[in-house]
């Protein structure tokens, strides 16, 4: 019997497609990658309407929009519930070993049976910068050469950290797209942002003292991008020597983009606007996978899981919400969803709707930026969503906030539960319930230090979730 493939899941957290050069982007971020992914396919298209990364990882693993994996916040109170199936417990299932790496103890990762951490934060004792990349491969690449030498197929997970903020690419990658004074003390580009009190202290604590110029701050998450993609290719080299190649699906993509400096949030992954929705989805299987081929159809992330297991023949009861894209793969018609719902419980908690066309986005409780509760944009004039025209345009607004209702009664018929940011009402952990004003939004919604932001990601691990995992693997993450 021949033996059955194994998968290989590149997670990179908090990468926007429009910043890697396999999408065109003007800076050679990603050449290992792309270079890969020649022999491949890409999706143009994908989307994490789900954010940020709990929701999102939940929705990659299993499948499942919002509704089907009633996840919705970052802050999510215990385990999956027990109807979801992960890709982990469905491969595990079927004889495969499966390792994550860097993700422990967050409810999306349930179901491996080995998991591997890293430090993914910084700065270490490299002069300030942080070899989140390095740290991985160090873990990694020993457990890959592991799982190659094993009989059993395997299911290895990589959740990459470099993009996260903050930014800090060792050298030579720190000075690989800016050449200029980041401390010009003519430069007032980030001035809002230091005015800006929930996030101003965290991220200058980051930044070189004096920092002035935004596009040092964008050049270092394209110096990460650059940086993590180097350290890929380490992989990808590991994966040929080894003779993995034709029985592997490799596959990259991420749990949701980033906003730079677009939209007043500085830096991270609230909002709902593009730069936060967009991510990369590109497989690579010789054989399997088309070579060369580049998809323009909206593809969205719960759409992944059912596309690997479709693709590695694998077979499950589960009824997904997302569907296989390997009949675009193989030229024949699949049926596209051009508008769909979207979700956000960050540092803000709202929903929306998406067209090709139109950007609406209603807020349930008010937030910390002093944003209108309702905003849309037109994607077609405006597709950097910077003209909120909601006062011009209320029948369109009208138009699709009944279509995301009606959306949002079908679904809550269709799986017995109420829509989760309903109900996620301490969504922040502050114990408060809804905020009542954006001044207290504003208020409360403060990081601080590196340190507090490292503490805040690991909040975000349930600790009983987390016992269950070191009892399964028998050692501590």
């Amino acid at each position: 019997m021949a033996k059955q493939p194994n998968l290989i899941l590149f997670g990179i957290d908090s990468l926007r497609r429009d910043h890697m050069s396999l999408y065109g982007y003007s800076r050679l971020t990603t050449p290992h990658i792309d270079r890969y992914v020649a022999g491949g396919s890409v999706f143009l298209n994908h989307f994490s309407p789900h954010i940020p990364t709990t929701p999102g990882y939940t929705s990659m693993f299993t499948g499942m929009d919002v509704f089907g994996m009633d996840v919705v916040a970052l802050r999510h109170l215990g385990g999956l519930a027990p109807h979801l199936e992960t890709l982990a417990e469905t491969l595990g299932a079927r004889g495969y070993n499966t390792t994550c790496v860097g993700f422990g103890g967050n409810a999306a990762s349930r179901g491996f049976g080995t998991y591997i951490e890293f430090s993914g934060w910084g700065p270490a004792q490299t002069g300030g910068r942080s070899p989140k990349a390095e740290n991985l491969n160090a873990v990694a690449m020993p457990e890959l050469a592991r799982l190659a030498g094993d009989d059993k197929p395997f299911f290895l997970f990589l959740r990459h950290m470099d993009p996260h903020s903050p930014y800090l690419p060792p050298l030579p990658f720190e000075r690989l797209f800016y050449h200029g004074n980041e401390c010009d003390p003519g430069n007032t580009s980030l001035d809002d942002m230091k005015q800006f009190k929930p996030f101003r202290d965290y991220i200058t604590s980051w930044l070189p003292p004096g920092c002035t110029d935004k596009d040092y701050v964008i050049a270092q998450y394209d110096g990460a991008v650059a940086y993590m993609d180097a350290c890929i290719g380490n992989m990808l080299t590991q994966i040929k020597a080894l003779g993995l190649e034709q029985d592997t699906l490799v596959v990259f993509t991420s749990d949701h983009g980033e906003t730079l400096h677009d939209h007043h949030c500085y830096y991270d992954h609230h909002s709902m606007y593009d730069p936060t929705l967009t991510i990369p989805l590109a497989m690579v299987w010789p054989g399997k996978v088309p070579a060369g081929k580049r998809f323009s159809e909206t593809t969205q992330m719960k759409d992944t899981a059912p596309t690997i297991l479709d693709l590695m023949g694998i077979k499950s009861p589960i009824k997904r919400d997302g569907r296989s894209l390997r009949p675009l793969m193989q030229g024949k018609p699949r049926v596209t969803e051009p508008e769909f719902y979207i979700t956000e419980c960050t540092w803000m908690r709202k929903h929306g709707w998406r067209t090709p066309q139109w950007k609406y986005i209603h807020a349930l409780e008010p937030d910390f930026h002093f944003f209108p509760e309702i905003e849309l944009y037109d994607l077609i004039r405006d597709p950097e969503e910077n003209r909120n025209i909601a006062a011009q345009e209320p029948e369109v607004c009208q138009l699709l906030e009944a279509r995301m209702q009606a959306h949002i009664t079908r679904r809550e018929q269709e799986t017995g539960r109420q829509n989760p940011i309903y109900t996620n009402l301490d969504w922040h952990g502050k114990g408060c319930g809804p905020f009542t004003s954006s001044q207290q939004a504003y208020d409360s919604m403060y990081i601080g230090s590196m340190v507090s932001a490292q503490q805040l990601q690991a909040a975000n691990k349930p600790d009983k979730d987390l016992k269950e995992q070191q009892t399964q693997r028998g050692d501590k993450l």
